[in-house]
């Protein structure tokens, strides 16, 4: 083992780490968005679009990654970085919309009814009494699939992005000391992946202490 060389590399690695992590971080953050626009769109079964929500989860969720992000960057020609995020939040977007469908499914008839009994709009009503409840029931599958997306970046240096795995790929072909770019690999991902897994769990347990009181 080049211990010497690993030291070296700290920087590099640490650098590629911050950079998966905005990309982790902006697909979070775009496919919550989208998945519970469409999990609304489903749970109320707007006429129409319904349908075509329907075709983008079977086509994100049937499709690999790799394909789509060859698709965004080599057939329609889009920058590698806007790629790999559109790319990771169109896959994330589906399985947080299944994730928000399952918590909107949870939420009780009886109280959706109670509010527009007592004048609330429907507006007021997603506001107020859906969504806060449905987070909670849906709140460890949305931890699960951020897990999930923020992995899936090591996917995207094929399209000659900076992340994690291609700082190790770059290393193996310049020192040919694959052990350690892959040992300092695998570090970076512990080191990245841990705290966030804890994070999501002390969450997990905050808020169904908050809820349910155990």
């Amino acid at each position: 083992m080049d211990y010497e060389l690993m030291v070296s590399s700290i920087p590099l690695y640490a650098k590629a780490a911050c950079y998966t992590l905005y990309l982790a971080f902006c697909a979070v953050v775009l496919s919550l968005i989208i998945g519970l626009f469409c999990a609304l769109v489903l749970y109320f079964k707007v006429r129409f679009l319904s349908y075509f929500i329907k075709a983008y989860i079977e086509l994100s969720r049937n499709t690999p990654l790799l394909i789509q992000l060859f698709f965004l960057h080599f057939g329609l020609k889009i920058e590698a970085h806007i790629c790999a995020v559109a790319a990771l939040a169109f896959l994330g977007g589906s399985y947080m919309a299944e994730a928000f469908r399952g918590g909107l499914e949870a939420v009780e008839k009886i109280q959706l009814e109670s509010g527009l009994s007592i004048g609330l709009s429907k507006l007021q009503l997603i506001i107020y009494i859906i969504i806060p409840q449905a987070l909670i029931v849906s709140f460890p599958a949305i931890g699960a699939n951020m897990i999930f997306l923020l992995k899936e970046t090591s996917v995207v240096s094929i399209i000659s992005i900076t992340d994690l795995v291609a700082t190790a790929k770059d290393l193996i072909s310049v020192y040919y000391a694959a052990d350690e770019a892959l040992l300092m690999l695998v570090a970076s991902y512990l080191i990245v992946l841990v705290p966030i897994s804890l994070g999501i769990w002390f969450l997990e347990k905050r808020i169904k202490y908050a809820a349910f009181g155990n």
